[in-house]
């Protein structure tokens, strides 16, 4: 194992950036395939100090069998972070939950909540909510590798059942193998005939399940996820559930986090400006270009997840516009975040 910059296999001591770990998922962004990797952590940390950042879902088979490095590795900024696993066997759960705490994450969240064919066809994601035995088992054998804490993302029922009695016994059965924390995606899945785009915006919402979960589980920490847009509505939710966790508009819009620090976690430091967010990432990009030319990686692999920065501002379309212009990224050089600020400035001036 050869960890890179800033990544633990060791205790980390109160003054590296695990320590802002203790201070609890009240805000969380979530875990996103092809969305959240280790560049958008690293960006979406230069918004946000607290907020809790998750992996896109790694499967156990890619652990177990494939490139450890490979999916693991990130930068000790993203503290604290969470690693997402896709599997329903407990013996490759337990060995991945066990890799992701040496690789240094600060929770192991089990995913049952993704409702595509291709998660389906490996027993797992959404389809486990048919199956709360078995994802107690899961968890069991995980909380007894690790010493971190495993979670659980679930919706609120699968295909047509909408009882709360079955999204509250599934709580109650994993909360009986010692899992404390559940993030409550307010949706049904619907595991035939929706795709995972539609699975994310057909089925309503019903935020008073999680709210009812709340209430008679008290000792549980119940985060809502699902459509959540504004901080007013974070503050909302947040005088039901413990946490928020936000979904697709963090990534679409991302500097809308730079006030939850001091909204939700009265953290009085000053936020970074867009444009000092921009001049944080320049580094952190030629670096990674750097140690990692010879894997193929390009400069829009970082700069993709930074498209929204702008987003609302006047001259953010001609931001895009360079951001993603193909001969510009061709060159390789971190330094046209600079330049797209200064296009977007001057088409406002002009």
């Amino acid at each position: 194992m050869n960890p890179e910059r800033g990544q633990r296999t060791a205790p980390q001591s109160e003054e590296t950036p695990k320590a802002v770990a203790n201070k609890g998922r009240r805000l969380s962004v979530a875990p996103m395939m092809d969305w959240t990797d280790r560049h958008c952590r690293v960006f979406h940390r230069q918004i946000t100090r607290h907020t809790w950042l998750y992996t896109e879902m790694v499967t156990t088979g890619a652990l177990v069998y494939g490139d450890v490095e490979r999916h693991l590795r990130f930068d000790g900024e993203e503290h604290p972070v969470a690693l997402q696993l896709g599997g329903s066997d407990p013996g490759d759960l337990a060995k991945s939950a066990k890799l992701g705490e040496q690789w240094g994450y600060d929770e192991i969240n089990l995913n049952c909540g993704c409702p595509s064919e291709r998660v389906q066809k490996g027993a797992f994601g959404a389809c486990l909510m048919a199956e709360p035995a078995l994802v107690a088992d899961c968890v069991k054998a995980m909380r007894d590798a690790v010493s971190i804490d495993v979670t659980v993302k679930h919706r609120i029922g699968i295909d047509k059942v909408e009882d709360y009695s079955f999204v509250r016994d599934f709580v109650g059965t994993i909360a009986a193998a010692g899992c404390n924390t559940f993030i409550v995606h307010a949706r049904n899945a619907i595991l035939k005939g929706l795709s995972p785009k539609e699975n994310r915006e057909i089925p309503p919402l019903r935020y008073e399940v999680a709210y009812q979960l709340k209430r008679e589980f008290p000792g549980l920490e119940i985060i809502i996820n699902g459509g959540i847009k504004t901080s007013d509505e974070i503050a909302l939710h947040l005088e039901h559930v413990d946490g928020v966790m936000m979904g697709r508009e963090a990534y679409h819009n991302p500097y809308a986090m730079a006030e939850y620090d001091g909204r939700f976690y009265g953290d009085d430091t000053p936020v970074k400006s867009r444009q000092e967010v921009l001049a944080a990432m320049i580094p952190y990009i030629q670096a990674q270009l750097d140690a990692h030319a010879a894997r193929g990686l390009k400069l829009n692999s970082i700069t993709r997840h930074m498209l929204g920065l702008m987003a609302g501002l006047p001259g953010a379309r001609s931001f895009r516009q360079v951001m993603s212009d193909p001969k510009k990224l061709a060159g390789a050089d971190p330094r046209l975040l600079l330049e797209a600020a200064a296009r977007m400035q001057s088409s406002t001036a002009a």
